[in-house]
């Protein structure tokens, strides 16, 4: 299978130039004027040359520019039909989900955060990372977790133990929140995870920042000035959990009830 526009630009972006980076940057998050825009018009929203930008072309290994433009329109168009798709009343429980939190969010790229979703269901187990003020969110994610299964684990939020990701299996997911400033501690989470085989989700503010490169999948953040945006996103992976695996997650919570009403957690 070809890979996609964003699959490509991803794994050809540490070997661009300075100002090819800046064009592929641009493309991946405006790929609707990426789509229409002539070469000369995306280099000067970029702020490179229009050579530049047809350069990126053949650093993609593509035969020109028009090959670039075309490989892009196939993937936006898509990534439109299925906006367009998740809008209307059929649409699944994880856009219902995001409307109380709109004003927080990017869009969710739905087929993403559906893959996160089976990933977070199935692992063996999942490791969660945030440092620093992402821990606040990292931390919320793992209580919530915690809720729905089991073998979930956190760092801590300034570090992480080498000796709890040598565990990782290519049966593991590891969560890794990394917003600007980005924290070396984040990347080498990613890293050592995927050393080990284990699947990334990155929750970041861009796919091409440093965590996101390395990541398997990337679900995008809304405004980074607030730790609602990363809360926010976090609840939709939650409840696209909790839909997909009603059983399992009735049954956890079910039992959990029970020890809450054993040890008196709750006045009511």
């Amino acid at each position: 299978m070809n890979p996609s526009f964003q699959e490509l630009i991803k794994h050809k972006y540490p070997d661009l130039s300075r100002g090819q980076k800046k064009v592929a940057e641009f493309l991946v998050n405006f790929m609707e004027k990426g789509s229409l825009y002539t070469a000369g018009q995306i280099g000067k929203e970029a702020g490179v040359s229009e050579t530049t930008v047809i350069r990126l072309a053949y650093a993609l290994g593509l035969n020109g520019f028009s090959d670039l433009q075309e490989l892009m329109r196939k993937e936006w168009l898509s990534s439109a039909e299925s906006k367009e798709a998740a809008s209307k009343p059929a649409a699944d429980s994880a856009a219902e989900e995001k409307k109380p939190f709109s004003e927080w969010l990017s869009p969710v790229d739905e087929k993403e955060l559906s893959q996160a979703a089976d990933a977070l269901i199935k692992s063996d187990q999942v490791y969660i990372a945030g440092f620093r003020e992402s821990h606040t969110a990292a931390y919320w994610l793992y209580y919530k977790m915690n809720q729905l299964r089991n073998h979930v684990l956190l760092s801590f939020p300034t570090g992480f133990l080498l000796e709890t990701l040598c565990n990782l299996t290519s049966a593991s997911t590891v969560v890794v929140f990394s917003l600007p400033r980005y924290t070396k501690e984040a990347l080498e989470v990613a890293q050592q995870a995927k050393k080990q085989g284990a699947k990334v989700i990155a929750i970041t503010d861009r796919r091409l920042s440093p965590v996101g490169q390395v990541a398997d999948i990337t679900l995008l953040a809304g405004t980074t000035e607030h730790i609602l945006s990363l809360l926010a996103l976090s609840q939709i992976v939650i409840s696209s959990m909790q839909k997909r695996d009603e059983k399992t997650a009735g049954k956890r919570q079910e039992h959990l009830e029970k020890l809450y009403a054993e040890q008196g957690i709750f006045l009511e």
